[in-house]
């Protein structure tokens, strides 16, 4: 990891900020969206049949099996899923001490620990070529927590998560490339969101990812080769992601669902170039004091499902 600021070439990952836009309700905010784009016309009741035909899109099929549902939020009445016709991700997972972990987390959550004071940090990137919000770009850094309100054995909880493909995650930052995704985001699912230059570009060669801090400086940056990549038919292969935030004090959780198409990961990954420079992300990356990196993960094509978050009981603080 590289201590300084230096930038990498990546594409560009905010959209084209001179499109045309009309202005939108979101509760007591009133946002800028792409006029024509997706929520500008269905406002999340998003036509399947015309979204098949974009080009981009890999079909819609695995949407057809999850009805959407309305439901009253802060930002007004809403429909749930969130759709992501086409997408792309790269995490970076790495170890880090427990102690650095439990300094960052709610003390009703605990690290998901690999072995006896060692947990898992992870930096995310996604893009969201086609999606019921437009497209945009957003980045994370999460902790793996163990399942709310579970005391068994750690390595029960790993070794499960790891077979069922599904994680348990915090996430300390959020920060994405539009107004409408930080909007949803901070208001609707409690994410620490916020909006700045997150330019994301995956590709089955190269994978590179910049955010930039409040003075256009790198905040954090990634440049890394991707690995061989293998296709999978829709639906053979849906991982899970739950995150757990707090919403007006009380404890929720959200699902993601991602219909992986096209990926590949290394364990070990090599000559991964991670630069942690200044601004938001990367303090918090460096309190939880990462050491080596453990797993590359890539999807150079994918679909998401993002539920709405419910309220959720967990243990009290310890």
């Amino acid at each position: 990891m590289s201590p300084t600021g230096q930038q990498i070439p990546v594409g560009t990952g905010r959209g084209d900020r001179s499109a045309d836009t009309v202005r939108v309700d979101l509760g007591d905010r009133l946002v800028a969206v792409p006029k024509g784009g997706l929520y500008d016309r269905f406002r999340m009741a998003t036509d399947l049949d015309e979204v098949a035909r974009d080009p981009r899109v890999p079909g819609v099929d695995f949407f057809r099996r999850l009805p959407k549902t309305k439901v009253d939020l802060l930002i007004g009445p809403t429909l749930t899923p969130n759709f992501y016709y086409r997408m792309s991700s790269a995490r970076l997972t790495m170890l880090a001490r427990s102690r650095a972990i439990r300094g960052r987390l709610p003390g009703e959550l605990a690290p998901l620990e690999v072995a006896p004071g060692l947990g898992l940090v992870s930096v995310m990137f996604f893009r969201y070529d086609v999606c019921d919000i437009d497209f945009y770009t957003e980045a994370a850094v999460g902790v793996a927590v163990r399942p709310a309100r579970h005391r068994g054995l750690g390595v029960v909880d790993l070794l499960a998560a790891l077979k069922n493909d599904h994680l348990g995650s915090y996430v300390l930052s959020l920060p994405v490339s539009t107004d409408i995704a930080q909007v949803r985001g901070h208001d609707g699912y409690g994410f620490p969101k916020w909006v700045t230059g997150v330019d994301v570009d995956v590709t089955a060669d190269r994978t590179a990812a910049r955010v930039t801090g409040a003075a256009g400086e790198t905040d954090l940056a990634l440049s890394v080769a991707t690995p061989r990549q293998t296709r999978r038919p829709s639906g053979e292969r849906v991982s899970t992601l739950t995150s757990y935030t707090r919403i007006n004090g009380a404890w929720h959780s959200t699902l993601s669902q991602t219909n992986v198409l096209a990926a590949g990961s290394v364990s070990f990954p090599r000559h991964v170039d991670l630069t942690l420079g200044r601004g938001r992300m990367s303090e918090d990356l460096r309190s939880l004091d990462p050491t080596r990196p453990v797993h590359l993960d890539v999807i150079t094509e994918g679909q998401l499902a993002l539920h709405m978050p419910v309220p959720y009981s967990v243990a009290g603080a310890s």
